[in-house]
């Protein structure tokens, strides 16, 4: 069994995430999510899925990466027009 690093939970089915070099013990994807996934920078929440990068800054989407100040990030391309 193995101690998940985010709530310490002793459990005999955790799981190693190996990330950037370091590898990291979850007892679930709530642990895992909650400890590694970034956080954005203009609303707060969790950036679960591929979310936006503007430089060193993390959004969950084009719309809070706009209201930061990052221009040219869109969420899609609208039909019609060239990518």
């Amino acid at each position: 069994m193995a101690i998940c690093e985010a709530c310490g939970n002793d459990y005999d089915m955790s799981f190693e995430v190996h990330a950037q070099g370091a590898v990291h013990v979850f007892d679930s994807f709530q642990c895992a999510i909650q400890t590694m996934a970034p956080i954005c920078e203009h609303c707060g929440t969790r950036v679960i899925g591929h979310g936006a990068q503007s430089g060193d800054h993390w959004y969950c989407g084009a719309h809070c990466a706009r209201q930061e100040g990052s221009a040219g990030i869109v969420d899609r391309v609208m039909a019609g027009t060239s990518a």
